[in-house]
């Protein structure tokens, strides 16, 4: 049997999936717009169509227009199995990334009440104490991995601890998500990750605290245990994934990048404009803001099939030569869509803003002079048609006390 991994594309189309995919995404998306223009057709798993829409302007034509392109997959799932490494990533949840209309409204209402309730002041304070912590752990040593011990710690920590998740419960739902961010046994990952999050509900329900899963399950909007359930799913799926790898994406652009690290260290560029360039060029979430066309849709031409996948590459669209080209840098400049626009929009970009930026700043304060501990080249990035992932990123520095 022919592996995930290994599984040849139908004709015509471009497999998301492989590592060489992963290895080098702006290459194939200049191919791709080249072959194809703005619209490609390509597979997001073996057997999985979908369009990959890779032009600014008609990203934002379909992230605005709701009414043609809704997010809820429940047709299209109709004909994907369980096991399908994606179909967790995609399948319907009642939540507001996969509701329209009135539906929609009530959960975002309700989540954007509890995210609003965050302390920023409160916010930074917790992010510092764990980045020291994080640090404390390895600055003796002289090397680290960015990605695992300092991202992915922090990244976990403040989610659970701003959704009020007890470490037992926590460590779970992180295995869950992590499985099905890597789409290797996305089934199973999604089972551990419901029965984590139905814990947590369940003892917030008994035990409030002042805490977004308390908050949620406090709002007018009345959510019943599953809906909680899947409001929290998506809670940590934006919150755990994109936002180590912005942490680390950012961190490998200071790096590698000698211009932008010398403008960072003279005070002409900040950490901020090292998070928009990396938002632009490598988001953490790649190719998402999935919608399913209910009839068959008119794009510049391209009619695109009713009840396929609909999938915006924030990264090819931000790099679209059409919006770039004469523009010079693009630091400072936040038209970028990787937060989305539109009615899903991001309702956590500015905590999001806040913690990456003070863990970047707090790395590069505390060990002002690393560097990575092997070459740019032997970097690997993790595949899958989503994320945009390194598998770890090594640094060097002088060991301390």
């Amino acid at each position: 049997m022919t592996s995930p991994s290994s599984a040849p594309p139908a004709p015509g189309r471009i497999a998301l999936y492989e590592p060489g995919f992963a290895a080098d995404p702006h290459a194939a998306y200049a191919r791709m717009r080249a072959t194809y223009g703005p619209l490609v057709p390509v597979e997001l798993s073996p057997g999985v169509p979908a369009t990959l829409v890779i032009g600014y302007a008609q990203a934002r034509r379909i992230l605005n227009d709701p009414l043609y392109f809704p997010s809820d997959p429940r047709v299209w799932q109709q004909e994907i199995p369980a096991s399908c490494p994606v179909r967790p990533m995609m399948e319907w949840r009642p939540n507001a990334l996969r509701s329209s209309g009135p539906a929609h409204s009530r959960y975002r209402a309700a989540n954007t009440s509890a995210i609003d309730a965050v302390d920023q002041h409160e916010l930074r304070a917790r992010v510092e104490k764990l980045a020291s912590s994080a640090i404390a752990d390895f600055i003796g040593v002289g090397s680290a991995d960015v990605l695992t011990q300092y991202a992915w710690p922090i990244a976990f920590r403040i989610l659970s601890s701003l959704l009020g998740c007890p470490d037992e419960i926590g460590a779970r739902i992180a295995d869950g998500m992590s499985r099905i961010f890597e789409a290797t046994d996305a089934e199973q990952g999604n089972q551990i990750l419901g029965q984590a999050v139905a814990d947590l509900v369940s003892l917030r329900r008994h035990h409030p605290d002042d805490d977004i899963t308390s908050r949620l399950i406090a709002h007018p909007a009345q959510l019943s245990d599953e809906e909680m359930g899947h409001q929290l799913v998506t809670l940590y799926g934006a919150g755990i994934e994109p936002l180590t790898n912005l942490i680390a994406n950012t961190q490998l652009k200071i790096l590698t990048d000698d211009d932008f690290s010398a403008g960072l260290h003279a005070g002409h560029s900040t950490v901020r404009d090292a998070l928009d360039a990396v938002l632009y060029t490598d988001p953490p979430m790649a190719n998402y803001c999935i919608s399913y066309p209910p009839y068959p849709a008119d794009i510049d031409g391209v009619l695109l099939p009713a009840h396929q996948p609909v999938v915006i590459s924030m990264a090819a669209c931000n790099n679209d030569p059409e919006l770039t080209q004469g523009q010079g840098a693009i630091a400072g400049n936040r038209a970028h869509l990787a937060w989305s626009i539109g009615p899903h929009t991001c309702p956590a970009r500015s905590h999001a803003y806040l913690i990456a930026e003070t863990a970047v700043s707090y790395l590069l304060d505390a060990l002002p002079e690393m560097d990575l501990a092997v070459p740019a080249a032997e970097l690997r990035w993790r595949p899958g048609p989503f994320h945009r992932a390194l598998e770890s990123l090594p640094i060097v520095f002088t060991a301390s006390r």
